[in-house]
C-alpha cells in the first residue's frame, strides 16, 4: 500500500519500505542525480537503504521502519564525526569514510552539499557503490 503525503514544501510516499523526499533540493540537478543513482543502488544485493542530505531537503529510502531513526542518528554521527577528523588531521575535508561494525557497512560521503550514507550488510560489494556515486559527479 503506497501513501503520498503533501504538507507545506513536503512530498512523502510511505510503503512497505520507507521513502522520504522534501520538495527544496528536487530542482538541484546533482541531487536529483544522486537520488537515481541511490534508487538503483538500493536494488543491489545486501543493501539495507540510504540516506541522502542536501542543503534544504533529504531523501532516504530503509528497509526497516523501526529503525529509521538510529540510521538517521548513525548518519549524523558520521558527519560530525568526519568535520572533527578533518579538523583534528589539519585537512580541508573528509570526503569519505566506511564504517563497518558486526553485521552492518556505514558508506558516508560528501560530494559538494549533498551527504549521502548507505547502509548495507557486511558481506555487500561498498566498491561498486561508491564507482556507481561517483559516476553521478561526472
Amino acid at each position: 500500500m503506497k501513501r503520498n503525503l503533501v504538507t507545506e514544501g513536503t512530498e512523502a510516499a510511505l510503503t512497505e519500505e520507507v521513502a522520504i523526499t522534501t520538495s527544496d533540493d528536487r530542482e538541484d540537478s546533482a541531487f536529483a542525480r544522486l537520488g537515481a543513482s541511490l534508487a538503483e543502488i538500493r536494488k543491489l544485493e545486501g543493501v539495507i537503504g540510504y540516506i541522502l542530505r542536501g542543503n534544504a531537503s533529504a531523501m532516504l529510502d530503509l528497509a526497516d521502519l523501526d529503525k529509521i531513526s538510529e540510521y538517521a542518528a548513525l548518519a549524523y554521527q558520521l558527519n560530525e564525526s568526519t568535520s572533527e577528523i578533518a579538523e583534528q588531521l589539519s585537512v580541508a575535508e573528509v570526503k569519505s569514510v566506511l564504517v563497518e561494525g558486526g553485521n552492518l557497512k556505514v558508506l558516508f560521503m560528501r560530494l559538494g552539499e549533498n551527504k549521502i550514507s548507505v547502509f548495507m550488510e557486511k558481506s555487500a560489494s561498498h566498491s561498486e557503490i561508491i564507482k556507481q556515486i561517483l559516476n553521478q559527479e561526472t
